[in-house]
């Protein structure tokens, strides 16, 4: 009877010493960011058939279990990766929207300067002064235009750099990933079934930090394994090998640096961006073909159709000696760039400009099917087929015209056309001597006026009345355009600020949610402190019961 009492007083002693490490070890890992709460699992021990029956001969620990959701920890999973994206593309929408809601030394207020000059020659074309502050103001207006280009491209090499580093995050992730799986594997078979639960912790982690950069989708195979895919099914993990993604230069625009999944059978192949729209690095994507894009073709089409008006008029006019007058502003041109994987290399598209007030603020993906050109404009993603000249050697839309040179396009063969993405870098102003500007009107039609044109400010007057024509578009005057192009970018700013807010409460919610289950709490580790006390406390009376018992018949003579 006391060796009983003693081994069940012992199994009960060995419980409560490992449910108190149990509880020591929770306390100790209150801090530690992925760790998960674990639990002593006690079961009795198999009980041994008496004279009376069937006896209890204690209990027994089963084993140490982590307090682990997998349905609340893939919601959250998907959250946060929605959640990454959001606040990434609102941080780098509100670095547009900061530099062009200024006050100062804006768009606006430097072409308001260029008119205003213009306003001030209509009342005195002569004034050698007055000439001179224009050709002031208007460098003054090229420059701010430039400013404002600049920090959009240099916002374009900042999303180049940000892909580069996210991918190296990603190889990185995914190769700790697969050695953790490899490691768990082994260690759960070495420990008969029963898995290391601080490196279940640390790959959760790893693959939680993961799905924030890129969203992936997580699988358990046998074993306990992970296998970790992205972009619709491309697999980064499986079990204890990593595939590598690479950041390479578009082939559709070398330019621009995308992300290629490298296959070890086929080799390495772009992933098409809108499948990556997630985490850090989708809302870098996004943020770059939906925001940057607009933004950057709406300044340059604004430039371009004021710089190509303005030329134009100022061509219809004289200058003080008597000259017809020649550009005003030097302007970008549009550009056509050969994807890298076209078959006829040769082929290629000559773009220029026919109309400025029909250029819209967009690129455009031109591809041949087999018969005919057909064209995707990228800013509303509308198609359609262009119309080619009648010898076939050209084709016209929106303002443009693409001669087609080299050997015959083959089948899928496309093209990435930019109108106005180079207008501002390339824009400048031409005229550098007052007596150049030519401010009068030409009474002989465009032939020049020999008698001068100092005093006359018709062509003056002609150029001030571009300032409410509608000419960007065909639609809007340019102080209308800037001013849709800061309220376009003022309201996405807000509306992703309220989205990414929204989406950033529902993470809190579920993070909550999954805390109550696998969170530290630590007034529950305290009671649960005291009550393992008191079980090993008893089961130490217990022991101390059965020693006294054991004495007792050892004293029997």
């Amino acid at each position: 009877m006391s060796s009983s009492l003693i081994n069940s007083a012992m199994s009960g002693l060995g419980a409560a010493q490992a449910a108190l490490n149990t509880v020591s070890n929770n306390i100790s890992n209150y801090n530690v960011t992925g760790y998960t709460r674990q639990t002593t699992v006690l079961s009795q021990s198999q009980s041994t058939l008496g004279a009376g029956g069937w006896i209890g001969n204690g209990v027994q620990v089963s084993g140490v279990q982590r307090e682990y959701d997998a349905f609340i920890t893939n919601q959250l999973r998907a959250a946060q990766t929605q959640s990454s994206g959001l606040n990434t593309q609102y941080q780098q929408m509100s670095k547009i929207d900061n530099i062009l809601s200024g006050t100062t030394n804006t768009l606006a207020t430097t072409m308001q300067s260029f008119f205003s000059g213009l306003q001030t020659l209509v009342s005195n074309s002569e004034d050698p002064a007055a000439r001179q502050a224009l050709l002031g103001n208007a460098s003054g207006l090229v420059n701010q235009f430039k400013v404002t280009d600049q920090y959009l491209r240099d916002q374009d090499k900042q999303v180049n750099t940000a892909i580069q580093s996210s991918v190296e995050q990603i190889n990185n992730y995914a190769s700790q990933i697969a050695n953790l799986n490899n490691q768990i594997s082994r260690l759960t078979g070495v420990g008969a079934g029963a898995a290391p639960n601080d490196l279940l912790d640390q790959r959760d982690q790893l693959v939680s930090e993961l799905n924030q950069i890129v969203g992936v989708e997580v699988s358990v195979q046998d074993g306990g394994t992970y296998n970790v895919s992205i972009a619709n099914g491309l697999s980064l993990v499986q079990g204890d090998k990593a595939n590598k993604l690479a950041a390479v230069s578009s082939s559709a625009d070398p330019s621009r640096t995308t992300v290629a999944y490298v296959d070890p059978v086929s080799g390495t192949k772009e992933i098409p961006e809108n499948q990556l729209n997630s985490g850090t690095l989708g809302g870098m994507l996004t943020f770059r073909s939906q925001d940057l894009d607009s933004a950057r073709n709406r300044l340059g089409q604004l430039a371009l159709t004021f710089a190509d008006a303005i030329n134009q008029q100022h061509g219809k006019g004289v200058d003080a000696n008597g000259d017809k007058g020649g550009d005003f502003f030097a302007i970008g041109g549009p550009t056509a760039w050969g994807n890298a994987n076209n078959v006829a290399k040769d082929t290629s598209l000559k773009v220029s400009m026919t109309n400025s007030s029909e250029v819209q603020a967009s690129d455009y993906k031109v591809t041949y099917d087999g018969k005919a050109w057909q064209v995707t404009r990228l800013a509303d993603n509308k198609q359609f087929e262009a119309a080619l000249s009648t010898d076939g050697k050209s084709m016209s839309f929106d303002g443009l015209k693409l001669d087609i040179s080299g050997t015959a396009p083959s089948k899928n063969d496309s093209f990435i056309v930019k109108p106005v993405s180079d207008a501002v870098v390339n824009m400048g102003v031409l005229i550098t001597d007052e007596s150049k500007l030519a401010l009068a009107g030409d009474p002989n039609g465009g032939t020049g006026n020999t008698s001068g044109g100092a005093s006359d400010n018709r062509n003056a007057q002609a150029m001030l009345d571009l300032q409410s024509g509608k000419l960007v578009n065909g639609n809007k005057s340019f102080n209308d355009a800037y001013a849709s192009l800061v309220s376009d970018v003022g309201n996405k700013t807000s509306t992703l600020k309220v989205t990414s807010t929204t989406q950033n409460n529902v993470v809190t919610q579920l993070s909550n949610q999954q805390q109550s289950i696998s969170g530290v709490n630590l007034d529950e580790e305290y009671g649960n402190l005291q009550r393992f006390q008191q079980y090993y406390l008893a089961n130490a009376q217990v022991l101390q019961t059965a020693s006294t018992l054991f004495d007792a018949l050892l004293s029997i003579r």
